[in-house]
């Protein structure tokens, strides 16, 4: 009987560890889900319409984080790009147009694979940028590379030393029979001081087949004085398609306009506080290197004015000057427009 009272106390011992082993195993998790609408009245070329995401582009999305312990934890985010004036998809139909990637987060840095942004696009709108790329004074209107976001990509972002970070993010480009279309490399490394912010950043990709490669380098920065905070970014685009391209022209221009393959971007502007109301101007110039020189120049104007900490109004007007058959087009963060010329008025809220 001792014997048998021994084998069941075991049993019920080792019975029991299962279960605290499941209990253990649990880790602290959290799943949030975040959003922006953004709609709007824009006149540009002669058309007056309703649009969606004139300031920044309407979406849905969630985002995740699981805590894996000793200061690791897998992160995860689903972000769907929404057109508020139709309720159709964004970025040509994609569910998760704008971001989907998974990874992990820890001490030694953040690596994450899916469809991610550029890096020499999140530099020109995150610090060069007044109008953070939407409105109808978006710098790119006329700087850098029109794609914002890569397929298939793998980045890796290092731990902040003493203000200093670097990213490498590799696309690959998965096309059947060339292995080499749509390959893609970025590189970057930011600066933060205080008041002083700095990156450079490089997206590169594979040209088409007997064309030399695709490049965009871009320094961009910004200080805040309290007053205000001035902008600023010079880059170089090289290779056939580096820069935005329109294969109509809208101005009834002589000659049919061509992609540039040699251009320089120069970018300055300013935001100024103003209590809940937030002033915005920039200057941006286009350079073209090439034989045809179709320059461009765009002068910029906007106000936020914030209702709440998460709604605001604005409005905005842009001006494109092209020269030389130029054919770029003010648009904002969702369009690409119409004419030289446009304004926007609306209301933005985040969730």
């Amino acid at each position: 009987m001792k014997k048998i009272a021994i084998f069941a106390g075991l049993a019920t011992t080792l019975g029991a560890l299962p279960a605290a082993h499941a209990q253990s195993s649990v880790t602290p998790s959290s799943v949030t889900l975040y959003g922006l609408m953004d709609a709007g009245l824009v006149q540009e070329g002669g058309v007056s319409k309703l649009t969606s995401g004139i300031s920044a582009g309407s979406r849905l999305g969630l985002r995740g984080t699981e805590s894996l312990g000793n200061g690791w934890q897998a992160v995860f985010t689903l972000e769907a790009g929404v057109l508020s004036d139709t309720g159709r998809s964004d970025q040509a139909g994609q569910l998760f147009g704008r971001q989907a990637f998974v990874g992990i987060d820890s001490p030694l840095g953040m690596l994450t694979m899916g469809r991610q942004y550029t890096l020499q696009s999140q530099a020109l709108t995150d610090v060069a940028d007044p109008f953070e790329g939407g409105f109808a004074g978006a710098a790119t209107n006329l700087a850098g590379y029109s794609a914002t976001r890569i397929d298939n990509t793998v980045r890796y972002t290092s731990p902040e030393l003493r203000g200093v970070t670097a990213t490498v993010m590799y696309g690959f480009g998965e096309h059947t029979g060339v292995v080499a279309d749509q390959r893609s490399l970025g590189l970057a490394l930011g600066y933060v001081n205080g008041p002083l912010t700095l990156r450079l950043a490089r997206q590169s990709r594979a040209g088409e087949p007997g064309k030399a490669d695709v490049n965009n380098t871009i320094l961009a920065g910004n200080y805040n004085f309290g007053v205000a905070t001035a902008f600023a970014g010079y880059g170089r685009n090289t290779g056939d398609g580096s820069t935005m391209f329109f294969a109509e022209n809208p101005y009834g221009a002589a000659q049919a306009p061509t992609r540039s393959s040699d251009s320089r971007d120069a970018i300055v502007g300013v935001s100024v506080p103003l209590g809940a109301t937030t002033l915005l101007a920039s200057y941006v110039r286009k350079d073209d290197r090439d034989v045809a020189n179709r320059d461009a120049q765009q002068v910029a104007i906007g106000a936020t004015y914030a209702l709440s900490k998460r709604s605001k109004v604005y409005l905005a007007y842009a001006h494109i000057r092209n020269r030389n058959d130029a054919a770029y087009m003010v648009g904002n963060a969702t369009e690409v427009g119409s004419g030289n010329r446009a304004f926007n008025v609306g209301l933005r809220h985040a969730f």
